[in-house]
């Protein structure tokens, strides 16, 4: 069999290859099956800690952690306290626990792999199986935020490695799990962003809208006033990142009828959606960007009849959405460089770069929106969304 050192090794650097290499070597099938069986192990291990460093993700993860190292006992610590513990003296008391967190003081202050032999450990005459422990720091962006401690019979050159290797590997998780909340942080970001974008004029024209038919209208403009509400309330609540498309397209419903309303017969629309689509999740505030701008080039800007259609098609496991109108159009390098991310003048182009900017983080880049374009030739949108709802 492998040596810790060797199958850690291979575990914290994704390396199993390396490890198989070896097989020529003497060890013949035993290197593929320690290697197999190790990262099956990492592989349970792992989806824990890219949840981060809680005491609920060190108890789930810290029997796997313990089968890795090949230690009688093992502990996660966050700074400060004992956050899981698996192996002999289960359950800890509170003296042993002390006892632990001042193991780990020294690599929390230092930052480096320490050891502890002998008499520094907690245990008592009839009950010293374990004499050694190697206690290792657990990193995320250059800060120690805990340790793992490995408590065996005895430390050797082999024990050491691989408690190293796999503070390393766990870190490395942890590391992600940082990326993961970072990305999930900057996608509320974008939403809130979106938000405030809705566009101020949007707001105070439908408001101007409504006011103009309270006297020659008075059961349109309630009318009116009720979608104006309904389209606050989607696209300003304090929800999920995600939405279902039928209510995404409830939203560009109202939006259209107030639009309709402001332009009357300057704007004609249709949305045609199959109904299996429906309950399939989507990004929050998704098309209705889409459909501003749309009106935005095909009305305000001029040089079209006021067309816009929002087409929705259901694809296997792909919803295909296009919106298109016929209205002033891009030059397309403009676009290109605005979905590369220049900043757009004025709010022209505002939704479209921040909705390409949210397909791409969330499904990957071959998810972002097309745009087909050119002057006076009117601009059609696609966007493609897996039905699957993404991993959080």
């Amino acid at each position: 069999m492998l040596d810790s050192g060797w199958i850690l090794l291979c575990v914290a650097t994704g390396a199993a290859g390396y490890v198989l290499g070896r097989r020529g070597r003497g060890r013949g099938r035993d290197d593929a099956g320690a290697a197999h069986t190790t990262l099956h192990v990492a592989a349970m291990a792992a989806p824990y800690l890219r949840a981060g460093l809680t005491r609920e993700s060190a108890r789930r993860a810290v029997r796997h952690l313990r089968a890795l190292a090949g230690t009688s006992a093992l502990a996660v610590t966050s700074t400060d306290q004992l956050l899981a513990w698996d192996g002999a003296w289960e359950p800890m008391d509170e003296a042993r626990v002390r006892d632990l967190l001042g193991h780990v003081s020294g690599v929390l202050g230092g930052g480096r792999p320490h050891l502890v032999a002998g008499d520094d450990l907690f245990c008592e005459a009839d009950d010293c199986a374990v004499r050694s422990a190697v206690v290792v720091p657990l990193i995320v962006g250059g800060r120690v935020i805990g340790a793992l401690a490995a408590y065996h019979a005895q430390v050797d050159a082999g024990l050491v490695r691989a408690a190293t290797e796999l503070g390393r590997w766990a870190s490395g998780q942890l590391e992600l799990a940082e990326l993961d909340a970072t990305r999930r942080r900057a996608l509320a970001a974008e939403t809130r962003a979106l938000r405030a974008q809705i566009s101020p004029h949007f707001v105070c024209n439908s408001l101007a809208t409504i006011a103009s038919f309270t006297r020659t209208e008075p059961a349109r403009a309630r009318e009116l006033l009720l979608d104006f509400a309904e389209f606050a309330r989607h696209a300003l609540r304090r929800a999920g990142d995600f939405t279902t498309l039928s209510d995404e397209l409830t939203c560009v419903d109202r939006y259209l009828l107030l639009e309709r309303a402001r332009f009357g017969s300057k704007l004609r629309y249709v949305v045609d959606v199959v109904r299996e689509v429906l309950p399939v999740p989507v990004p929050f505030l998704c098309l209705q960007p889409l459909v501003e701008n749309a009106i935005t080039h095909g009305i305000r800007r001029g040089g079209g009849t006021g067309e816009v259609s929002v087409v929705v098609r259901d694809a296997g496991d792909e919803v295909h959405i296009t919106v298109e109108d016929d209205g002033a159009g891009m030059d397309p390098a403009r676009v290109r460089d605005l979905l590369d991310g220049e900043p757009p003048s004025g709010d022209s182009g505002i939704g479209l770069a921040n909705v390409d900017v949210r397909l791409r983080q969330i499904y990957g880049q071959e998810y972002g929106l097309s745009i087909d374009t050119a002057p006076g030739e009117g601009t059609t949108v696609r966007m493609r969304l897996p039905k699957r709802h993404p991993r959080p």
